[in-house]
């Protein structure tokens, strides 16, 4: 196996290091088996956690389907509630991430999934507007390091020219969750009474306790970085981390910047505020999807509500791993961005002012698809343009920054339809934000990658 290689054999090239030479076949071939067994290691495990992590994020929004009446509550507060939640995500994911990339992201996410999912189980005792604002504040405090940790620990596995496939698969968790949930929510919400439990108390029961569960996996599962784990030998492990210091080779002699005027500078500025506007649109189908497919379809079942609501995940989950192939094929990122943006609000629109039902939710399609197709390529992109030493920092930034939009678009949209009686202001609120994401997109520095994976 070690002939198959043309680099030198032994230490890892250290980051500023000449140029690898050209790789033979077999180089590349080795480097492909390589990334083959890391992803079939990681990507389901971390899939699988996701898939809780996000049903325990929106599952409020199948509970309010029944949870507003019982507790009284009027769009608004419905909507706050999950506004404090991502007031607290935002106002911890940074930290968050920097406790996991001091201890490590086994100890860390195990942790966090436990604590969450805890907190997802209590809301089931929730028995009013402030209750219910607590319960939530604290999913949002324990869940708060959850991705943007995922996102950090998949730039120490997956050199940038697989990522968009990685981020794809790890993170289509999220319409297949949305998708599987719909349909099981509107089954559980029919346990109602039972053993005294309303519908929606069943919900958060049945959907936080796996959560502690897997944090108790975490801990046997996970490994901190790729020279720490004992399914990789030491030639593999030599070569994926020649790829991952690969791309951190400067063109120049480095110049010290410190991290805090980094975070603060205006490449991390617009990509916080462009995932800012591409945020609003995943809070939009996360949070108000089943409501959205009730108003244009109000004599079906809770049931039925759901299994409509699952037909866009399917289309998003289809559209996420073609779209992130061809992004990695073709290694293209900007316009593999741009174009799902304009695609989803284009969506919304359809939803808002269509007026034909299957047209609606074609709309709904399209906005989805779109906006999780679009996250997906985003996340392969800013670590490109952050020195290694803020890479931790630059992510949880720009993921908190974005999730301000996930803060504002529940009480935003909650405050307009109680206003307007209608879905299709805040609709149309959603699609300006993304068109003025898409055009922020085209002015970030986003290089084409390297060498295209087969």
């Amino acid at each position: 196996m070690e002939t198959s290689m043309t680099i030198a054999q032994g230490a890892t090239p250290a980051i500023g290091a000449a140029p690898a030479p050209v790789l033979d076949a077999a180089s590349v071939q080795l480097e492909q088996q390589v990334m083959r067994k890391v992803s079939r290691h990681l990507l389901g495990f971390l899939f699988l956690l996701f898939v809780f992590s996000f049903l325990d994020r929106i599952n409020i929004g199948f509970a309010g389907l029944t949870m507003m009446q019982d507790l009284g509550l009027s769009g608004t507060q419905f909507g706050f509630a999950t506004t404090l939640f991502y007031i607290a995500y935002i106002a911890c994911s940074i930290p968050s991430n920097i406790v996991l990339a001091r201890i490590g992201a086994r100890k860390w996410i195990g942790s966090m999934m436990i604590a969450w999912g805890l907190a997802s189980t209590a809301t089931l005792f929730a028995s009013g507007p402030a209750s219910l604002y607590a319960l939530r504040f604290l999913v949002g405090v324990a869940e708060a390091g959850f991705l943007p940790g995922m996102l950090l620990y998949l730039t120490y596995w997956f050199p940038s020219a697989y990522r968009a496939r990685a981020n794809a698969l790890f993170m289509i968790a999220m319409p297949v969750t949305a998708a599987i949930g719909s349909a099981l929510s509107g089954l559980i919400l029919g346990l109602d009474g039972h053993w005294g439990l309303k519908g929606w108390q069943w919900l958060f029961l049945l959907e936080g306790m796996p959560s502690v569960l897997l944090g108790l996996a975490v801990y046997g599962y996970l490994d901190d970085a790729p020279h720490k784990v004992n399914w990789l030998g030491k030639l593999e492990q030599q070569v994926l981390a020649r790829m991952l210091a690969a791309e951190h080779k400067p063109d120049a002699p480095p110049q010290k910047v410190p991290v805090l005027a980094e975070m603060c500078s205006p490449t991390v500025l617009k990509f916080g505020i462009a995932y800012f506007c591409l945020v609003n649109t995943l809070a939009m189908v996360a949070v108000w999807t089943p409501l959205i497919v009730k108003s244009f379809n109000s004599n079906a079942s809770n049931t039925q509500i759901g299994l409509l609501a699952a037909i866009p995940q399917v289309c998003t989950v289809i559209g996420m791993i073609a779209w992130g192939r061809r992004s990695d094929r073709l290694q293209e990122r900007r316009w593999h961005i741009v174009w799902p943006m304009l695609l989803s609000a284009a969506g919304w629109l359809f939803t808002a002012y269509a007026g034909n039902p299957v047209v609606q939710l074609l709309g709904v399609c399209m906005a989805s698809t779109g906006a999780y197709t679009a996250m997906s390529v985003f996340w392969t992109t800013p670590d490109r343009a952050l020195s290694l030493g803020a890479r931790a920092i630059g992510i949880a930034v720009i993921n908190a920054t974005g999730n301000i939009g996930s803060a504002l678009n529940p009480v935003v949209v909650g405050w307009l339809k109680d206003l307007t009686h209608s879905f299709a202001t805040g609709l149309l609120y959603a699609s300006v934000l993304l068109v003025a994401g898409a055009a922020i997109v085209l002015t970030l520095p986003i290089a084409r990658g390297g060498k295209k994976p087969s």
